[in-house]
C-alpha cells in the first residue's frame, strides 16, 4: 500500500528529530534553501517558535546552534518524499497555498504550529506502538544512542550542537548499567 504523505506531512520531521537530535523549533524552521540533498547535508540556522501569540521564524539563539549537518540515507529519503508530497499539496491547494520556503508546512503551506507538532508526534508514536516519549526528549534519546554506539563526546557535541562540552558530558555521564559492567570487566581484565 502506497503511503500518502499528504495525510502525514510531518513524517520527515519525525525522522530528523530522532536521527539528528534537532530541536522542535529547528525542524519546524528548516527551509528548503538550507537543505542540500545532492550533497547530503543541511544547514541549521533558523527556528520557528510561538512567542506572545505569534509564530516567529528567526535565527537560532546561539552561534553554537548553527551548523551544517550531514544527512544519512533515511533522512535523505524522507526529505525527498516530503519534497514530492509538498508539491502535490501545493497543486491541490492551488490559490490557497502560502509559499514560505519551509520544509514542513500544513497542507496549504502555512507554518506548522509547534503544539500541533507535539500532538502529531504523540499520535505517530501511539500508532507505531512504541514507548511514548515527548518531542523534547528525542534530543536526549539521540544523545543516549550516540553514547550506546560509543561515539566520542566531541562528535556528539557537534551533532547535537551544544555550546559547551560540559552539557554533552552531563548527558554522557548517564551511562547504562550494562556499559558500566562492561567497563568494569575490561578494567578487571587489565588489572588481573
Amino acid at each position: 500500500m502506497e503511503r500518502v504523505l499528504c495525510e502525514s506531512p510531518l513524517y520527515a520531521a519525525y525522522v530528523l528529530v530522532l536521527a539528528t537530535g534537532l530541536r522542535r523549533g529547528e525542524v519546524l524552521g528548516l527551509r528548503w534553501q538550507d537543505v542540500d540533498l545532492d550533497n547530503a547535508e543541511m544547514t541549521i540556522a533558523w527556528q520557528l517558535q510561538r512567542f506572545r501569540d505569534q509564530l516567529h521564524h528567526r535565527e537560532t539563539k546561539t552561534e553554537a546552534s548553527d551548523a551544517v549537518l550531514p544527512l544519512i540515507d533515511v533522512c535523505i529519503t524522507a526529505l525527498k518524499e516530503r519534497q514530492e508530497d509538498q508539491q502535490r499539496c501545493r497543486e491541490t491547494a492551488g490559490a490557497e497555498w502560502v509559499e514560505n520556503g519551509l520544509v514542513f508546512t500544513t497542507r496549504t503551506g502555512r507554518p506548522v504550529e509547534p503544539r500541533n507538532f507535539n500532538r502529531s508526534f504523540a499520535k505517530a508514536i501511539q500508532h507505531a506502538q512504541v514507548r511514548s516519549i515527548p518531542v523534547h526528549a528525542t534530543r536526549k534519546r539521540c544523545a543516549s544512542l550516540l553514547v550506546a554506539l560509543d561515539v566520542h563526546a566531541r562528535i556528539a557535541m557537534q551533532i547535537l550542537r551544544h555550546s559547551q562540552i560540559a552539557v554533552t558530558m552531563n548527558i554522557y555521564s548517564e551511562v547504562s548499567s550494562e556499559a558500566t559492567r562492561k567497563a568494569l570487566r575490561q578494567l578487571g581484565e587489565q588489572l588481573f
